[in-house]
C-alpha cells in the first residue's frame, strides 16, 4: 500500500483512432486506472485487452496506450469476415504504427505472421529492435487473416463479480459453474491471492438468484423489473444520490420507493439508461444519512483553527474535499438500538478535538538513512498513516456538515512505554479539549487519561484490545477478547438455543473459559486418542431447539468429523456451527466451503462487511483520494474520529452520549458501558453468519 496521500487530479482523455475496419481503438491510460475499469468502460473483458496488450498483465502505467477491441462495430466486423471467407480474397500488405507497450510477439499474433516474415519485411527490427512510433510493413501470407475479436465479443458472454469477504476461488468458480483455472486465466491478478472487493471477469451467465448483482458485459440495456414498484404518497423534498456500480432502474426504484417513470421525470438523463457515477435527484426521507461526493468547489473553512499536523515534507495529507452527509428521515426498519446521529439544531458552541498520533517524526528526521524506504518498511508508521488518512476523511465530512469543531493533531512520539504527552500537557494543549483520541499504545493511553482525569477530559483508546485499568475518563473503543466471546454466547442464549461445545483438549484456555464463564454449555466427549466422540455429540443435540455447536480446534480431522456429524444431524434437528475466533483450518482445501454454508457458520466480529450506500461511497471516495482501498486501520481512523465528532455536537458531553447512545459507522459499532471497576469499554460486536447465498450477514 502506498503511504503518501497526495491527491492527484483525475484527468481522463481518450484518443480514439480507428484501425483497419475500425476493429480496434487506442486508449491512453489515466492515473489510477485498472484494466478492469477500462474493460467496463468499453464493454469488453480484461481477457480481451490482455490478448492485444500482453505486457499490461505485469505493468500498467499512466499514459500507456492500449489497443481496445471496438465492440460498437462488432456486427459489421462479423459480416465482413464472413464475406471475406466466402470470397477467399488474399489480404493486401498493411501498415502498423508501433504503440507503447507493444511487443513483437503481440504484433505477430495480431496479424497472424511469423517472426521471420515480419523481420524480413522490416530489416531494421534485427538491428534496432522494436521501438515506439516505428512504421511496420505487415506482409501478406496469401491467406485470409482472421481475428477473434468480433467472435469473442459476439458469442461469449461475461459477467462481473465483486469478491466478498470470506469468498474463495473454489466457491466463486462453483457459483458460476466455471473452473479456478479459467478464473485465474481471465483475472491474472488473483493468481497469488484473492483480494476482497476485486472485480472479477467471469465467462458465462450470472446465477439466476443474483441477476441484479451481476452485470452482463454484452447487455447494454439496464435490467428492468417486470412490475413497476408502486409509487408511494407524493413527497415534496428531494436529495442527491450518486449511482453505484451495478445499480439498475429496478434497484433504484426499490431503494427510493418510487416508479421508474418518476425517476426519469426527475432526471431526464435517465432516458439514455442508468450509468455508474450519475448524480440523481431522488425523493428524500427513505434512506438514512447517505453520503455523496461533494462538488468540486473550494471547501468552506468551517474549522477555524488550522490542523496542527506533521511537517509536510515528511507526510503529505490528501487534499480536502471529502464527503457530504445528507440528513434525512431515519428508516423505520433501522435497528432501534442504534442511533443515526446528526448535528443538534442550535448547537453552535465550538468544541475541541485532539488527535495524538505516533508519527515519531523526530526519529525519521534524525535518521540519516533513506527516509522513503524507512517509511515503507516501518509497519507501525504505516499503520499510523493509514489511521491518519481515515481520520482526514472524517474531518472532511465535518467540514461538509459545518460542525462547530476545532481539531488539533499532534505527534505523540510513542514507544510502548513512553510518549511526549506530558510535554503537550505542560504546554496546556490538551486540558481544554472536549475529547482526546489516542495515544495508540495502551499504557500511554492510560497515562494520558490519568493526567487529564482532573480536567474531566475523555480519552478514547483507538486501537488497543487490552483490558484497561479502571480509569474513569478512559474509553476503550475496541471490544476486548472476552467481550467478543461473551457476545456470541449471549446471542445464542437470547435465541433460547441448546449450546454444545466441541473443544480440542489442547485448547485448555477455551475449556477453562467455558467452565468458568458459560454455565450450562455442555462439552462434547472426546475419545481416548483425543478425537471427537461422534455418537456422544449427536446425543447432545435436541430435536425441538436450535442447536448451536461451538467448535474450537485446529485439528483438521476433528474439524472434518464435526462438520460431517452436524450435516448428518440436520436431517432430524436444527444445527448451526459456531466458532469463537478466526480458524485458518477452515480456509484449507480439505474443508468444503459449501458445508460451512449449509451449517450457516457463525462467529463474532468487531467489524462488519456492509454494502450500505454510505459505506460503498466512503470506500469509493477514499480510493479517489488515496489511490488504494481503505484497509482496517484507515476505516478505523474514520469511524473513531467521525463518531467522536458527532457525539460532541449533540448538546451533551461526550461522556453523556457514551452512556446513552449506541452508534454505527462504516465498519464499527460503538456501544459503550461503564465497567464495574471503573472506566468504559465498548461491547459493540457483530454476530456474522454465512447465508445460503454465500454472503455474510449480520445476525444481531
Amino acid at each position: 500500500m502506498k503511504y503518501f496521500f497526495t491527491l492527484y487530479s483525475l484527468v481522463f482523455f481518450i484518443t480514439c483512432s480507428a484501425f483497419s475496419q475500425e476493429k480496434v481503438i487506442k486508449y491512453s491510460v489515466s492515473n489510477g486506472e485498472t484494466i478492469s475499469q477500462i474493460a467496463e468502460k468499453f464493454k469488453v473483458t480484461p481477457y480481451d485487452i490482455y490478448q492485444l496488450n500482453p505486457d499490461a498483465r505485469t505493468s500498467l502505467k499512466p499514459n500507456t496506450v492500449l489497443l481496445i477491441p471496438n465492440t460498437s462495430g462488432k456486427n459489421v466486423a462479423v459480416k465482413k469476415e464472413i464475406t471475406a471467407n466466402k470470397k477467399a480474397i488474399p489480404q493486401k500488405v498493411k501498415i502498423h504504427e508501433v504503440q507503447p507497450k507493444e511487443t513483437l510477439f503481440g504484433i505477430e499474433k495480431k496479424y497472424g505472421v511469423t517472426d521471420e516474415a515480419l523481420k524480413a519485411a522490416n530489416p531494421f527490427l534485427i538491428t534496432d529492435g522494436l521501438q515506439i512510433g516505428q512504421t511496420l510493413t505487415i506482409p501478406s501470407n496469401g491467406t485470409v487473416i482472421k481475428t477473434n475479436i468480433a467472435k469473442t465479443a459476439s458469442q461469449e458472454k461475461y459477467v462481473f463479480h465483486d469478491v466478498l469477504a470470506k469468498e474463495t476461488k473454489y466457491s466463486i468458480a462453483k457459483k458460476y459453474k466455471t473452473t479456478i483455472e479459467d478464473l485465474e486465466k481471465r483475472n491474472p491478478e488473483i493468481v497469488a491471492n484473492l483480494p476482497v472487493g476485486y472485480r472479477l471477469t467471469i465467462k458465462g451467465n450470472a446465477p439466476r438468484s443474483e441477476v441484479p448483482t451481476s452485470v452482463a458485459v454484452n447487455d447494454s440495456k439496464p435490467i428492468e423489473a417486470k412490475k413497476p414498484v408502486e409509487t408511494p404518497k407524493k413527497v415534496t423534498t428531494y436529495m442527491e444520490y450518486q449511482v453505484k456500480p451495478k445499480e439498475t432502474f429496478y434497484s433504484l426504484s426499490k431503494t427510493f420507493h418510487t416508479s421508474q417513470e418518476e425517476l426519469t421525470e426527475l432526471n431526464p438523463a435517465l432516458s439514455e439508461g442508468v450509468k455508474e457515477g450519475m448524480v440523481l435527484k431522488v425523493p428524500s426521507g427513505y434512506v438514512a444519512a447517505v453520503p455523496i461526493i461533494a462538488q468540486q468547489q473550494p471547501a468552506e473553512k468551517t474549522l477555524d483553527k488550522p490542523i496542527e499536523k506533521p511537517e509536510e515534507k515528511a507526510l503529505d495529507k490528501p487534499a480536502s474535499g471529502g464527503i457530504k452527509i445528507i440528513e434525512t428521515v431515519k428508516s423505520d426498519e433501522a435497528d432501534p438500538e442504534v442511533v443515526a446521529l446528526t448535528k443538534k439544531r442550535g448547537e453552535n458552541d465550538r468544541k475541541k478535538l485532539v488527535l495524538l498520533l505516533p508519527f515519531n517524526l523526530s526519529k525519521i528526521q534524525n535518521d540519516t538513512s533513506d527516509s522513503a524506504n524507512q517509511i515503507k518498511n516501518d509497519k507501525f508508521l504505516n499503520m499510523t498513516l493509514d489511521f491518519y488518512s481515515g481520520a482526514l476523511m472524517a474531518i472532511d465530512s465535518a467540514k461538509a456538515l459545518k460542525l462547530p469543531i476545532d481539531i488539533s493533531i499532534y505527534d505523540s512520539e510513542e514507544t510502548k512505554s513512553t510518549s511526549n504527552v506530558s510535554s503537550l500537557i505542560s504546554q496546556n494543549k490538551l486540558q481544554d479539549a472536549n475529547a482526546v483520541i489516542g495515544p495508540f499504545y495502551q499504557t500511554n493511553a492510560e497515562t494520558t487519561a490519568n493526567s487529564l482525569r482532573l480536567y474531566n477530559v475523555p480519552v478514547i483508546s483507538p486501537l488497543s484490545k487490552d483490558s484497561a485499568n479502571p480509569i474513569e475518563n478512559l474509553y476503550q473503543s475496541i471490544p476486548t477478547n472476552d467481550v467478543v466471546r461473551n457476545s456470541i454466547f449471549d446471542y445464542m442464549r437470547s435465541k433460547n438455543g441448546n449450546i454444545v461445545a466441541v473443544v480440542d483438549k489442547k485448547k485448555e484456555s477455551v475449556i477453562s473459559y467455558i467452565k468458568q464463564n458459560q454455565k450450562g454449555v455442555i462439552l462434547a466427549s472426546l475419545t481416548q486418542t483425543g478425537g471427537l466422540d461422534v455418537a456422544n455429540l449427536k446425543s447432545l443435540l435436541l430435536p425441538n431447539k436450535m442447536n448451536y455447536v461451538v467448535m474450537e480446534t485446529a485439528n483438521t480431522a476433528m474439524v472434518k468429523s464435526t462438520i460431517k456429524a452436524l450435516i448428518e444431524a440436520q436431517r432430524s434437528c436444527q444445527v448451526q456451527l459456531v466458532i469463537l475466533e478466526p480458524n485458518s483450518t477452515l480456509d484449507t482445501d480439505e474443508i468444503y466451503f459449501e458445508n460451512l454454508v449449509k451449517l450457516k457458520l457463525m462467529y463474532p466480529s468487531v467489524s462488519r462487511e456492509s454494502d450500505e450506500p454510505a459505506v460503498l461511497i466512503f470506500e469509493k471516495e477514499y480510493r479517489l483520494k488515496n489511490k488504494v482501498n481503505p484497509n482496517t486501520y484507515a476505516t478505523r481512523g474514520f469511524d473513531v474520529t467521525f463518531d467522536t465528532m458527532m457525539r460532541l455536537v449533540q448538546g451533551k458531553t461526550y461522556q453523556e452520549t457514551a452512556d446513552l447512545i449506541t452508534t454505527e459507522q462504516v465498519d464499527n459499532k460503538f456501544q459503550y458501558y461503564k465497567k464495574e471497576d471503573g472506566g468504559h469499554a465498548n461491547k459493540g460486536v457483530y454476530i456474522l453468519y454465512y447465508d445460503s447465498d454465500l454472503t455474510l450477514k449480520v445476525a444481531n
